[in-house]
């Protein structure tokens, strides 16, 4: 593909709440056995780009350590592969990131240094399967400046979490509004829209538009340039018609793992051409001792099972008791779960250790955030 890819995997939500105290949000555990990240990475290798940046920031270790070898989503060429940007000291520049297009500013040596004429930028925590090469012929076509991949807005969705966008007949972006309080649509005939946080642009516009919002001290790359050229410059919307979510609130997090236990889900993503890949380890199969009772969930590797599992995901390394009962329920990595404990509609966080005889429930349709902090071998 005659692109280069930049995956923006830096930020933080205040919506994730204390899910993101551990790791960055494109680290977060997805579907038993990834990260969130992995389905963009997968994207841009099943599009044949071979350079890909990712640029980290924030609670970066656990995203660092899981992007150590390019290997797994097959960067690890002669030419190209997978590099990864933190904010860095120089003579000319102390600071963070202090934004989207801040962050691409600081590292425009990774563009300038390239060749290829166009430039995919994604972000790291959507949870979807796209080839950006018919995103490109699409932008070609248009002759566009700027083209946008757009989606449908869930019904369950906040639309101040998003990008709002309103385009004319032929398509181009005629209206776009970053997280707004209530979305303003002037073009009705058209269905609302969001963005989906992909973009495709040619490199040396990047570059010119870059460096003048780096001299104007702007820093955000949808609000200082995609929304403030939007009446200049030829912005298009690519409307995609497949799964597609966002996982930067608990909601919308703990709703993403649990489409996974839809059969038409794992079977679109897991399936179907082309592959998700993840880094892998090398564990046991899941064990199911005597008096265990599993219905429609996904248990990882690693796990043992004892009790009562029910419409959950248990990721890698979980160790549920005797006489547990689990239901509507995210189990993260490296959990052990004592005997005799009720766990309903929580999140647990990953290597904690729930005491026996307890009982978490998150209740009226709140999902509850279950963090322990008690010693593995504790009394």
């Amino acid at each position: 593909m005659r692109a280069i890819g930049i995956v923006l995997a830096g930020g933080n939500s205040s919506r994730m709440k204390e899910l993101s105290n551990k790791r960055a949000i494109a680290a977060m555990p997805i579907a038993g056995s990834f990260r969130s990240i992995d389905f963009t990475l997968s994207n841009m290798t099943n599009s044949h780009i071979q350079k890909v940046a990712v640029f980290t920031q924030y609670n970066a270790k656990s995203l660092n350590e899981h992007l150590n070898s390019s290997k797994w989503w097959d960067f690890g060429r002669k030419q190209g592969g997978l590099y990864v940007f933190t904010p860095t000291t120089t003579p000319e520049n102390s600071y963070w990131y202090r934004g989207t297009a801040d962050a691409i500013a600081q590292n425009i040596g990774f563009l300038k240094s390239s060749h290829e004429p166009y430039v995919v930028i994604a972000s790291g925590d959507g949870v979807y399967k796209m080839d950006y090469n018919k995103v490109l012929e699409y932008h070609i076509a248009k002759k566009a400046d700027f083209t946008v991949v757009t989606t449908d807005m869930n019904e369950k969705d906040d639309p101040s979490r998003f990008g709002v966008i309103s385009t004319d007949m032929d398509g181009r972006i005629v209206n776009f509004e970053e997280k707004p309080i209530q979305a303003k649509y002037d073009y009705v005939p058209l269905e609302q829209q969001v963005s989906a946080g992909i973009y495709i642009v040619r490199r040396r516009l990047l570059i010119e538009l870059i460096e003048k919002a780096d001299q104007e001290e702007r820093y955000d790359f949808v609000k200082d340039i995609l929304i403030r050229y939007k009446d200049i410059k030829k912005i298009y919307a690519y409307k995609m018609d497949t799964y597609w979510s966002n996982i930067s609130s608990v909601e919308s997090y703990f709703r993403t793992n649990m489409d996974f236990l839809k059969p038409e889900i794992r079977d679109y993503f897991f399936k179907q051409y082309p592959d998700v890949y993840s880094k892998v380890q090398d564990l046991p199969p899941a064990k199911y001792n005597a008096g265990s009772d599993v219905r429609n969930s996904l248990v990882s590797s690693g796990c043992i099972i004892n009790g009562q599992v029910e419409d959950s995901i248990l990721f890698k390394e979980v160790y549920v008791g005797n006489n547990c009962v689990i239901k509507n329920s995210i189990i993260l990595n490296d959990v052990y779960i004592g005997d005799n404990t009720h766990i309903e509609n929580c999140i647990v966080e990953s290597r904690d250790t729930i005491r026996a005889n307890t009982e978490y429930i998150g209740e009226n349709g709140q999902i509850r955030i279950v963090i322990e902090k008690n010693e593995r071998y504790a009394l």
